[in-house]
């Protein structure tokens, strides 16, 4: 078996002590030299390290849920605005056709998390008959995003933004 010099393995210990923070035995501390009842700070760097993290990413984690919340809401709302156009244009009078866009609106919203009452609907349309055939129908959707995890409810309302969208449909010659 070969040996290696004793030259060699006393350059690596100290490379490696150096590396890994570690006093050679019988050498005081750095920095503290000469002070009486100085402690060992072994272990300080995982304390400090987990507190600035906690620190730093429980904003992050909270500004990415927030994020995530607001683009649900701004899906919603796109999909709540197309789909309550195209059931209006689908109906055979306007009563039903605005108690239909309504509740596929409302489904809509409910699929994406969002309740109904954060939500507004408002349907126009081109001319005074919005079911004769060519009537342009114009849905629009506003949502009232609310920040995730707030504590004390609708008594202090905290919205993270108002979303809306806007859809439109023509009403088809042949229904």
């Amino acid at each position: 078996m070969r040996r290696f010099p004793a030259d060699l393995l006393r350059r690596f210990g100290i490379r490696l002590r150096v590396s890994l923070c570690r006093p050679r035995p019988g050498d005081s501390p750095v920095g503290n030299a000469g002070t009486e009842g100085a402690g060992n700070e072994e272990g300080s760097a995982v304390v400090e390290f987990t507190f600035l993290a906690l620190l730093l990413m429980v904003p992050l984690v909270y500004f990415i849920v927030t994020v995530g919340q607001l683009q649900s809401g701004a899906f919603a709302v796109v999909g709540a605005a197309d789909q309550a156009a195209k059931v209006f244009v689908a109906q055979g009078d306007a009563g039903t056709a605005r108690a239909a866009a309504e509740q596929s609106a409302v489904l809509t919203l409910a699929d994406y998390g969002h309740p109904a009452e954060r939500a507004t609907l408002d349907i126009s349309c081109d001319r005074a008959d919005c079911m004769s055939a060519g009537a342009t129908v114009t849905v629009t959707v506003n949502l009232t995003v609310p920040l995730p995890m707030v504590p004390f409810g609708d008594s202090l309302r905290l919205d993270a933004g108002r979303l809306n969208a806007t859809a439109s449909q023509i009403v088809g010659r042949f229904r």
